[in-house]
Formats: structure tokens, sequence, C-alpha cells
């Protein structure tokens, strides 16, 4: 592969980061930090905060939930279960106005857990998580066509929908997203006979061998999962629309280190990024040929932050860039500001809108290059429209 380490001019890079922020500069509102008068301005961003923010492209989003099965291995962590099952969500471009009723954000009890795990003190308001809106339609009907499809992995306990922003957002600018739960890793999984199965005791006490056989265990999950989406029997009834050709893989913490592991196993999967995730299993020492972006928090991971991503970085042989956010947190880069906002706990880190706008432009780019072959997106030097996003040069 090409060791490219140079990009495109200021000019198309400025014009391109102009157009994507432009179509979401009304999102970036602050959420309010009491109760507001109906009718009020600050009652309408309060209302806004109950909804993800609004996908930026241009395509309405359908939405798809999968049972697999992988009769071929039993499940890790409870082998006492029987074989492993995981719940993937498909999100797609779809055509206005078709589909059911807006599909919702997770379960009750998937919010309850979730919020046990990470916000003990609000566990009552499960009610409120699980409402969020969100925008894409339950089966909706896609637009004809061929697209790049992404594989989304969400961070260590965390469970899938917390990156359902983010996929919406890919599946209106023409993506396929598989966004996949890992079970017994998660906080809570749903699946539809009834069970919530929630995290196994490597959650608070990591398996023998560590985090690395987590992500061991996750390349598996998402090889098993191209299988089954892209095989001669697919599981998913739209898997036309798949462009096998054109496969990408993300993640978020725990899951952006498995997205680099899984790419030297699995040579189906073209471009990765990994999201403020820490490489609990190294990068082999003969390197990765791919295209690759670190995207985290200025605070963890820049340059000696974090010697992991120091290490893998002489890895990387193929297309690479390291952006940090100043300002990030570890969840920024997820939906989780947006569902602290919803609670009224905005912490220290940008704002949830903001964070959300980064994220998916940034995301967005480098899928858009390295999957569509036809965008120059901002990956080279400091962008005017995104100031809080540096480009590290180790």
């Amino acid at each position: 592969m090409n060791r490219q380490t140079t990009g495109t001019p200021r000019r198309v890079i400025v014009m391109v980061l102009a157009a994507c922020l432009a179509s979401a500069a009304g999102a970036c509102t602050n959420p309010p930090t009491s109760r507001s008068e109906p009718g009020s301005p600050s009652a309408a961003a309060e209302e806004a905060a109950a909804t993800l923010p609004r996908p930026t492209g241009s395509s309405a989003v359908g939405r798809t939930t999968l049972h697999l099965v992988d009769k071929a291995r039993r499940d890790p962590w409870t082998p006492t279960a029987g074989t492993r099952e995981l719940m993937v969500t498909m999100y797609y471009p779809a055509k206005p106005g078709t589909g059911g009723s807006a599909a919702s954000y997770m379960t009750v009890q998937e919010a309850r857990l979730l919020l046990q795990r990470k916000a003990p003190q609000a566990a009552g308001a499960a009610d409120t998580i699980a409402r969020l809106g969100i925008h894409a339609r339950s089966d909706a009907e896609p637009v004809p066509g061929r697209y790049p499809m992404v594989l989304l992995s969400p961070g260590f306990t965390l469970p899938r929908t917390t990156l359902t922003g983010l996929s919406e957002d890919l599946a209106s600018r023409g993506y396929v997203v598989a966004l996949v739960d890992h079970t017994y890793e998660s906080a809570g999984t749903a699946f539809p006979d009834g069970r919530t199965l929630g995290c196994a005791a490597i959650c608070d006490r990591p398996p023998s061998g560590g985090l690395a056989t987590v992500i061991r265990n996750r390349v598996a999950d998402a090889r098993f999962v191209l299988d089954r989406l892209t095989g001669p029997r697919p599981a998913w009834r739209h898997a036309r629309m798949i462009d096998t050709a054109r496969i990408g893989m993300a993640g978020h913490s725990l899951g952006g280190a498995a997205a680099a592991a899984a790419m030297p196993a699995d040579d189906r999967i073209r471009a990765g990024a990994n999201m403020d995730g820490t490489f609990r299993a190294p990068l082999p020492t003969s390197g990765l040929d791919r295209p690759f972006l670190l995207l985290g928090s200025q605070s963890d991971h820049a340059p000696g932050k974090d010697h992991t991503w120091d290490r893998d970085w002489a890895r990387l042989h193929g297309w690479k860039r390291w952006l940090t956010v100043t300002g990030a947190d570890h969840n920024t880069f997820t939906d989780l500001p947006v569902l602290e906002q919803l609670l009224r706990r905005p912490s220290d880190a940008l704002r949830a809108q903001r964070a959300q706008q980064i994220t998916r432009t940034v995301i967005a780019a480098f899928f858009d290059q390295h999957l569509k072959h036809g965008y120059q997106p901002p990956f080279d030097q400091q962008i005017p429209a995104l100031p809080e996003v540096t480009f590290q040069r180790p």
C-alpha cells in the first residue's frame, strides 16, 4: 500500500467543512439548566434536548433489528447459555414517509441497567432515557442502490444504542450501518423473546488475559456479523444494499481497539477508526497497511498521553491520521453527552450537540474518502470551522 501522509489543499478542505457544518449549525444550542415555561425559547431547546440531533445527510433513515445466533461458537462469557447470540441494528438510507413509527432509543429495562452502571443516582429516569427521540423509522423502505457499510462497536459495558446518533447520521449520508451489541459485555441487551441479558462478571472483573481477551471475542463477533450480512444466505433481507467491496469498521473505546484488531484478521474491512480507545491488544508488529483514523480527547490521547497510541501509530503503514479534540472527554464520541443533558447532568466536556457535530463530521469525512472516494475531507491541517480539533504529527 502507498504510505500516503499528505492530503488536500486548504481551500478544498475549508469548503467541505463549511458545507458539513452548515447543515448542522442550528443544533449548536446550549442545554437548559431548569424547566421552562411552555412556548418559551428555552422550552423549545428543552424539547430538542429530548431528541438526538437530526441527521445531517440528505436521506431519510430506516432501521431493522436482527437477532443473530452463531451456532459454531459457544458464548465465551456464559458457557451455560449455549451458542453465542448477538443483537445487531441495521441503519440504512430509506424512502421518506415509509416504515412504521419512529423507532425507540432503547427498552426501559436496557435504560435501567445502563443507569445502574453509569449513573445510579438517576436510576429512576429509565423511562426518560428509553423515550429519547430518534429519527430512524422501523423497517422503512430502502432507497435502491448499493452502499458502503460501516460496522460499529460500542465501548466496554456500553450498549450499542450509545452510538445511535452516529449510526443515523452515517445512514443519512449514504451508508449502511451494522451496529453490534456484544452480549454480556454490555450493561443490558434486550432480545426479541423478552430476555434482557445484563453484563457478565467480566464487566467488573476482567477475564484471564485482561481486556485483550474481550477484544479477541469482539473480533470473532465482527467477523461473524460480516459473514451473516454478506454471505450466500444473508440474515438481513436488504443485504443487497451492501457493497461488499466497501466495508469499514469503527468503534468507541474498547470498540475502537477492536476495530483495529479486526482489520489484520479480516481483509474485508477496508478502513477503520478508533474513537478514544486504548489499544488493549497491540497491532501486529508487521503492522496494518489499510487506512486508519485515531480520534481522541486531547487530555488523554495527545502524543505522550497514551503509550499504546504512540506504539501502534508506528505500526500503521497505510493512510493514517491522529486527531484530538480539545474539551472532549471519553464519552464525547457517543450519545452519552445527550443523555447527561437529558438528565440535567451536563459535564464539563463539550456540549452535547457540538460533540455530536464534531464526531459525525470527522467520521463521515474519513469514510467518505476511503469508502466512497468522492470527497476531499479535512485531514491535513487545522480547520477554522473545527477549532477544537488538532492534527497531531508525532
